[in-house]
C-alpha cells in the first residue's frame, strides 16, 4: 500500500524549506515524530526515513528523542548476542 498526503499548494510554499530538500525533510520529520509518539516501531520509521539503523539513530539523538526499547527488544538483543558466544 502506497500512501500520498496531499497539501495545498500554499502551505507547500510555507514550509520553509528548498524544493529539492522537501520530500526527503517531510519524511524523515515524519517517521521520527511517528516513532516518538510509538505510533511506529524503529525499524518501520528508520525504513520510512530512507536511513540505516545507525543514521536513524543518530537522527533521534540529534532530535532528542529517546529510544523506546522495550523488555521484548532486549531480550531479542540479549539471545543475538548469546548465539554469537
Amino acid at each position: 500500500m502506497n500512501l500520498t498526503i496531499e497539501m495545498t499548494e500554499d502551505v507547500a510554499r510555507a514550509v520553509r524549506l528548498p524544493e529539492s530538500e522537501a520530500r526527503e525533510r517531510l519524511r524523515t520529520e515524519l517517521a521520527v515524530r511517528l516513532y516518538e509518539k510509538r505510533l511506529l516501531g524503529f525499524g518501520k520509521a528508520r525504513s520510512l526515513a530512507g536511513m540505516t539503523y545507525w543514521e536513524f539513530h543518530d537522527l533521534l539523538g540529534k532530535e532528542g528523542v529517546s529510544r523506546n526499547y522495550d523488555t521484548e527488544e532486549f531480550e531479542r538483543d540479549l539471545a543475538t548476542l548469546q548465539g554469537l558466544q
